[in-house]
């Protein structure tokens, strides 16, 4: 532990020429993307999440070789209303598992800042789970069936043809949180990152919104809407939302990443393309049905738990809060009392998440 100790705060002052929100998913890095897609000084990708750097490994590209992608490549796709003094952002959670992968973006934009959101595991992972379903990423419906695939998924079987990125069913590392901000702190610097606890989201959204302005030195900005955004959601029909979801790869395009660019097109494309995707959203807005409500069971609450409380009691201890509540506390009891909950996390948690850069670590899952 003591190595983690050593990472001692650094300030960053004035305003950042990049900011990513990296994840995790299910974590409230969709409200947070709002925060900053509403902010006057900000440009924010067209599309959410274009995982450009998550899927493109440009470590070892030559600088005018990097500059030319990522203008053409990356700012060209999806950031065309760019405009000159704006600050570039974007909401990949795929960058948290790839933080080796994050050099580029700080040879480009060496001011650039992180933005990295976490949650209590028990509510992040059957979050995912219904997220994927909805996404037509993935197809078993019970969850305990669907975690006790990730031995044979690891394996690239029992794997959905739906499915985009296969690394996100292995729902026991997506919920590694610790292991895994620890190493992006050791990527990028941990001066460059803020920390959104999703407790404080969830207590005090305001208190946060205003914390997170403040650190990418951005100006305050009156905001009265707090809304969760991105919800938990189901579908009528599993076959139709797949296939609007997760067109085949002849439709969509060889490459996963695709499907996002022909949306992006499509907002300012022909009128053929755009009425396309009108049908296309209003069957999906059709198909949408409340999220069922179901309770983690027991066994497999207990197998989460052990899985992932060493985890959670490193996570507290590389961003320097308790969160032991996580995994402890049932959740009726949780439930029963949100007030206290909420004016202890504003009480223990750190004003700000700050450190010092150490060597990149490789990580094989991303």
């Amino acid at each position: 532990m003591s190595g983690i100790r050593a990472l001692r705060p650094m300030s960053m002052s004035g305003k950042p020429d990049f900011i990513a929100i990296v994840g995790a998913p299910r974590c409230g890095t969709t409200s947070l993307a709002g925060f900053l897609q509403d902010h006057p000084e900000v440009c924010f990708s067209r599309v959410k999440e274009p995982h450009f750097f998550s899927r493109r490994d440009l470590r070892d590209d030559a600088s005018d070789s990097l500059r030319q992608t990522l203008d053409e490549e990356y700012l060209g796709a999806f950031f065309p209303h760019r405009r000159d003094g704006a600050v570039l952002a974007e909401g990949s959670v795929s960058y948290l598992y790839a933080p080796e992968q994050m050099a580029p973006i700080l040879r480009r934009w060496p001011d650039a800042r992180f933005v990295i959101a976490v949650r209590d595991p028990m509510e992040m992972i059957p979050s995912l789970h219904q997220r994927l379903l909805y996404t037509g990423d993935e197809t078993v419906a019970d969850l305990e069936r669907a975690w006790a695939l990730i031995p044979e998924r690891r394996r690239g079987r029992a794997i959905p043809r739906s499915c985009i990125d296969p690394r996100l069913l292995q729902y026991q590392e997506v919920g590694r949180l610790g292991a895994y901000v620890e190493a992006f702190f050791q990527a990028v610097g941990r001066e460059r990152c803020f920390v959104a606890v999703f407790d404080d989201l969830a207590a005090d959204p305001a208190d946060l919104y205003a914390r997170l302005l403040e650190f990418l030195g951005l100006a305050p900005q009156p905001r009265s809407d707090f809304a969760p955004r991105r919800v938990s959601r189901s579908y009528r029909l599993g076959w139709l939302q797949r296939l609007l979801k997760r067109p085949p790869a002849a439709v969509r395009g060889a490459r996963a990443g695709d499907s996002d660019r022909l949306l992006t097109k499509a907002q300012s494309g022909p009128a053929p393309l755009r009425n396309l995707f009108a049908v296309r959203k209003q069957l999906l807005r059709w198909n949408q049905a409340p999220p069922p409500q179901r309770a983690l069971p027991p066994a497999l609450r207990a197998e989460i738990r052990e899985a992932l409380s060493g985890d959670v009691a490193h996570l507290s201890a590389v961003i320097g809060r308790d969160l032991g509540h996580w995994l402890a506390a049932a959740p009726a009891a949780r439930r029963a009392e949100p007030a206290l909950a909420g004016r202890l996390a504003r009480d223990t948690r750190p004003r700000a998440a700050t450190a010092a850069t150490v060597a990149p670590q490789a990580q094989g899952w991303r």
